[in-house]
């Protein structure tokens, strides 16, 4: 432990991204039988883990006890998966499993699931783009029944194991206390999405459910939704890059309002949001939103006024994210209400927004009036649209964000400018910023002098400032 610049823990082994070879996985099996309360393994991010791992499970009876195993990006093998599932009848206490980013394991999924024994202490399973399969989808189906307790089904960006969605759902009822169900980029389809509506009746547990970037379920939401408003307990919905059409909106815009206990509500990427008053407008019957995401959501003035309107009733906001749109730029001052009144605040996006000197002018002034005290990141980036005399504006008033720790002020990828006459009101500013880790100002052109104030700044690198060469 001490060659790996480690502390040593008699519960808690943590080698995560140690660049670990053949040889330390045979030497920290020789260690197990002397650790015989170890908790967790975490070998995470160490590739050379793959193919060795049957000379470390062949010595789990000495580690009974064990409830945590973590071995995501370790290229792992079909050699290691039979290892895992041999192993899995002597770890009768394990609770959370990580296979995540082993992209091997796709097609072999059997291999360990065929060996977990009926009772099985599993509360986490993560599997993310881990190439799975349809038939490895199937083989999950069949184990639910045999993980009562699970608690956390992560299968995220494995884009084959939509075909199998319908089965899987199927099998949902058996895992009632599921409380996180992550299925970002599984290629879900309208009929993937009609099974597990029919699934979520059985999860009234249900915390967090993510169908992100499934681009076929767009159309599917209308006739799929019976279910999603009775869970009153959900905290996290993440629509972003669903396609949503504009009848799926007209059902989601009655359901989504019914969930008393939402936190996160992530629609981005969903160009109908902003064809969609009602929805945007009906965000006021949920008093406990902390996340709202509508980034690039095509919002015109209209919806843009109905989001600022709701907002007024959402006191606990603490991240507002309107990034890419457009009609924001110059109608600002329509958040000045919400902004007023959001005092936990802490992060707000607008990035590409067609800001204009007048939308900074705002910003400065609240801070002034003591609100948007606790902001920590703010995202101004890709606003080429700002005057020079706006960014003065805006620097003068910046040391009043104490706490901010975040901020983007780059522009497009495309652009080229130079850095004005507000240079010297930034540094002003930077000085006194003393939560300040992380200035983006890519694209914009220093003079030599300006440069060496940068690098200056950032002199005991406690600071990340990026800026092009």
């Amino acid at each position: 432990m001490q060659k790996l610049g480690k502390r040593p823990n008699g519960k808690n082994l943590d080698l995560n991204n140690c660049a670990l070879s053949a040889a330390d996985v045979t030497e920290l099996a020789s260690l197990l039988p002397f650790l015989p309360d170890l908790e967790e393994i975490i070998l995470s991010w160490n590739g050379c883990v793959g193919g060795t791992l049957k000379a470390l499970t062949v010595h789990f009876h000495h580690v009974s006890l064990l409830k945590v195993l973590r071995l995501n990006n370790c290229r792992l093998t079909a050699e290691d998966v039979i290892s895992l599932g041999e192993a899995s009848e002597i770890v009768s206490q394990l609770e959370e499993l990580d296979l995540s980013w082993n992209s091997n394991i796709g097609g072999k999924l059997s291999l360990l699931t065929k060996k977990l024994q009926k009772g099985c202490r599993l509360k986490l399973l993560k599997i993310t783009d881990c190439n799975l399969t349809a038939k490895d989808g199937e083989s999950l189906a069949e184990i639910l029944n045999v993980i009562p307790n699970l608690e956390v089904l992560d299968l995220s960006i494995n884009k084959h194991i939509g075909c199998s969605m319908k089965i899987i759902a199927q099998d949902l009822k058996n895992v009632p206390g599921l409380k996180e169900l992550n299925l970002h980029m599984c290629g879900l389809k309208q009929d993937s999405l009609q099974g597990l509506d029919t699934a979520l009746q059985h999860l009234a547990e249900l915390r967090k459910l993510d169908l992100s970037c499934n681009k076929e379920i767009g159309g599917g939401f209308k006739d799929s939704t019976a279910h999603l408003a009775s869970l009153k307990n959900l905290e996290v919905l993440d629509l972003h890059q669903c396609c949503v059409t504009e009848d799926d909106m007209t059902v989601l815009s009655q359901v989504i309002p019914l969930l008393s206990s939402l936190q996160e509500l992530n629609l981005s990427s969903n160009k109908t949001v902003g064809s969609s008053d009602s929805l945007l407008a009906r965000l006021r019957f949920l008093p406990k939103l902390k996340c709202v995401a509508v980034s690039n959501c095509g919002l015109g003035k209209e919806s843009f006024s109905s989001l600022a309107e709701a907002a007024l009733h959402l006191p606990e906001l603490e991240t507002l994210d309107l990034s890419w749109n457009k009609c924001v730029g110059g109608n600002l001052k329509l958040l000045l209400g919400a902004l007023k009144l959001a005092t936990e605040i802490q992060v707000l996006r607008l990035s590409s927004c067609n800001l204009v000197a007048e939308d900074l002018a705002l910003l400065t002034f609240l801070t002034q009036d003591g609100h948007l005290a606790r902001l920590r990141k703010l995202d101004l980036s890709y606003n080429n649209s700002i005057s020079d005399e706006g960014w003065v504006i805006f620097c003068r008033g910046l040391p009043v964000f104490k706490e901010l720790s975040e901020l983007d002020v780059s522009l497009r990828p495309s652009s080229c400018r130079a850095c004005g006459t507000w240079f010297s009101e930034l540094l002003g500013a930077l000085v006194k910023l003393p939560a300040l880790a992380e200035l983006a100002m890519q694209r914009w052109v220093f003079s030599e002098s300006q440069r060496k104030c940068l690098e200056s700044f950032n002199q005991d690198n406690k600071r990340n400032v990026r800026f092009d060469c």
